[in-house]
């Protein structure tokens, strides 16, 4: 067929949810009113390792409306099947009240069920649990490591020795919470032996698998409702132990029953960007070229499960090095599971490598973009395989030009305004394009309106917008006759929301179901001896604002509308489906930004404040520019958070969180996001998938830290290899 015009795509649309978001019509798990629907609040563990030995629910149990109080000594005891399709990391899992062992602070230890959110709070903190408590480790460096994840390539040892630069260095990162907007919460009801859940997940598919594993359901059996998600950063790509508890409670209360987290309770409840040990050891030859690197990271994870995540890529083929090796180790400690936080693995490994590279290039007098240069490869020597596309030379040429580079101080605390030094800094960044099976149902009725079904979640990146900017392309139809559905396990499947993989494996899903009906309709025309187009080439059709007409004579044609009802057809229907990614990749397939942040810190009090962060970005077609914008400028306040404001702060006496909440847990707010700027490169690798995306929701976060980290540096002169920057680290 011949290729469709391109009106919606790469237009700056506002969202098409934006009237009901910003009118309160959309309904979030929480919402979802479900007739007869009773409250639950989950009683948390007071220490952080230990037995149960008792647990007195008499006073709970005599307030009005408490229906009843749920553990381990009364808990129906659950199957929890093993399933391989789970997204859940490998392990034992935390089998909530089918044992009286208590793994962290913050578990769930029993569950009060009452006809009001008022009378279950009371009642929660009512009842009286005594354990053994036993010593609890929660501080990375009192954990045993577990057997280390190695790579390496030539001898790292003999490139270091000949290296004529040599650095060794020590970093740590901080544990990070993703405190979105939204908090978790799970509506859950029985009707027989069928489940249904409205819940907070970025994973449709993933939590039905689970439920249905835990309790022993076919999979048709349990259906997972989530059509509005309020920020997840990756907190909602499991099913959680919550969920699990709500549904367990509506099965013993025999009622509808809703359970919503407390902010305090997603510290312990909902995972978190792990605390990392990260020693790097680099070499380099006098002008700069790499010839070694070494890396070895160690990060917490539960007792019960190992939780892993991509840190390892960047560190193999961001830069051209000879000899690397890399030792990568869990620890396992009393704490709750980790979970992917955006930018996983990326955004801690850019910390590390592009700090410990600004100050290579400090140590031998190269401007910090001349040495990226220097170190830029051929090919991805990690695999051996060519790039699909690597644009990151534009991304430095664009970004230094707009940025005004040239005025950067090459002498570091040499820029005073008043009270302020002034730095400017810049890092690279990288994520790999991941892309996995999807489906999407179309439908194209009779009165020339459409309707793209599928289980995608859309947490706030604005998958209704840009996946309806698909479909009406593809469709040949404007943007409000289309209608997408999202967020119902009873659509077809699609993998998480999350790793950026939404636009490329929803998206050519979406357009591959548009195409087939659009050729559908087409193929009816030109055989239909009433239609205009009877005889046509088909290859000679395209289709605008809902008429097929032939590409160089717009006046022979007719509308969808002409063509169905001459026809008796009430309407047209194909699935869609994309693969996702070959077995055997071809090329080496990332997105890739260059971030610039200029800084200013108060001599007296070490305060640092940014003043403006750019960001360039070679992450393949861009669907919606406007909703790219805003993921761009979410990347960089996160990646402001994560270089100078968040840190979860644990008394290890215990394991309790002691800053879990939003007034002690530090985020950054408008004053401190005055100046953002995100340019994106036009082009498309088709390498990747069919639209020609590569992601973009993870990689607009890689390297702002290290960016803010390296202004600071050139701002202060003092070299911070902790995150988060403190002003007395300044002092």
């Amino acid at each position: 067929m011949s290729p469709q015009p391109q009106a919606a795509v790469g237009a700056p649309l506002s969202r098409v949810d934006g009237r009901l978001k910003v009118t309160g019509q959309a309904t979030y798990a929480a919402e979802h009113d479900v007739e007869g629907a009773v409250h639950a609040v989950i009683v948390d563990a007071s220490i952080g390792r230990g037995r149960i030995t008792a647990i007195d629910t008499r006073a709970a149990r005599a307030q009005r409306g408490v229906l009843n109080v749920i553990h381990h000594g009364n808990a129906p005891k659950l199957p929890y099947k093993e399933n391989k399709a789970s997204n859940n990391p490998p392990g034992a899992r935390l089998r909530v009240f089918q044992d009286d062992r208590v793994r962290f602070h913050g578990q769930p230890v029993a569950v009060v069920v009452a006809t009001t959110l008022e009378a279950a709070q009371h009642a929660a903190s009512l009842v009286h649990v005594e354990y053994d408590a036993e010593q609890t480790t929660t501080e990375l460096g009192e954990g045993t490591p577990d057997k280390p994840t190695t790579y390496a390539r030539g001898d790292v040892e003999e490139g270091l020795r000949k290296a004529d630069v040599r650095l060794d260095l020590t970093y740590r990162l901080a544990r990070n919470h993703h405190n979105a907007m939204e908090p978790h919460a799970t509506v859950a009801r029985w009707s027989g032996a069928k489940l249904t859940v409205w819940d907070k997940t970025q994973w449709i598919a993933g939590t039905q698998t689970e439920l249905s594993t835990v309790f022993d359901l076919p999979l048709t059996s349990v259906r997972v409702i989530s059509p509005f998600v309020g920020g997840g950063f990756g907190s909602g790509l499991r099913c959680w132990p919550h969920t699990v508890v709500t549904a367990l409670a509506a099965r013993v209360a025999r009622r509808p029953v809703k359970l919503v987290l407390t902010r305090k309770q997603q510290y312990f409840a909902t995972g978190f960007r792990p605390e990392y040990a990260y020693r790097l050891r680099l070499g380099s030859d006098r002008r700069g070229r790499l010839t070694a690197m070494a890396h070895h990271m160690e990060h917490a994870t539960s007792s019960y499960e190992t939780f892993t995540e991509g840190i390892l890529d960047p560190g193999r083929m961001l830069y051209s090095t000879p000899h690397v090796s890399q030792a990568y180790r869990t620890v396992p400690l009393d704490v709750n599971t980790p979970i992917w936080m955006r930018g996983p693995g990326p955004a801690t490994a850019s910390y590390v490598i592009e700090s410990a590279m600004d100050e290579l290039a400090d140590r031998l007098g190269i401007d910090p973009i001349e040495l990226r240069r220097r170190n830029e490869p051929d090919e991805d020597e990690s695999s051996g395989l060519p790039w699909s596309t690597r644009r990151l030379r534009e991304c430095y040429t664009v970004g230094a030009r707009e940025f005004g580079w040239d005025r950067r101080p090459t002498k570091p605390r040499s820029r005073r305004e008043g009270d302020w030094l002034i730095g400017m800094g810049m890092a690279a960044g990288v994520y790999h394009t991941a892309r996995m099976p999807a489906e999407a149902r179309v439908r194209l009725d009779a009165d020339g309106t459409a309707v793209v079904e599928t289980a995608a979640s859309d947490m706030g990146p604005g998958t209704y917008t840009s996946q309806t900017q698909v479909a009406a392309d593809a469709l040949g139809l404007t943007i409000r006759t289309v209608t997408l559905k999202l967020g119902d396990s009873l659509y077809p499947r699609t993998p998480p929301h999350g790793g950026s993989m939404t636009m490329a494996s929803v998206g050519s899903a979406v357009l591959d179901g548009c195409n087939t009906v659009r050729e559908q309709a087409i193929k009816l025309a030109v055989a239909d001896e009433q239609s205009p187009l009877y005889g046509v080439n088909a290859e000679d059709v395209v289709v605008r604002s809902g008429r097929l007409h032939v590409r160089n004579n717009p006046a022979r044609g007719e509308s969808y509308q002409q063509l169905l009802a001459r026809n008796d057809r009430t309407h047209l229907e194909a699935d869609g489906s994309y693969a996702g990614a070959p077995g055997t990749e071809r090329y080496s397939l990332h997105a890739y930004n260059a971030t610039f942040a200029e800084v200013a810190v108060d001599v007296a009090l070490g305060l640092v404040r940014v003043r403006r962060v750019l960001g360039v970005y070679d992450a393949g077609r861009i669907i919606s520019p406007k909703l790219a914008e805003s993921q761009a400028f979410g990347g960089m306040v996160g990646g402001i958070g994560q270089a100078l404001l968040e840190h979860t702060v644990t008394d290890h006496r215990d394991g309790r969180i002691v800053n879990a909440n939003l007034a002690d847990y530090l985020v950054p707010v408008n004053a401190d996001v005055p100046d953002l700027q995100a340019i994106y490169l036009d082009g498309e690798d088709r390498e990747a998938d069919p639209l020609g995306v590569k992601g973009l929701g993870e990689v607009v976060m890689v390297g702002v830290a290290p960016a803010i980290a390296n202004a600071v540096f050139n701002a202060t002169g003092r070299r911070i290899r902790h995150l988060p920057i403190s002003a007395d680290a300044l002092l």
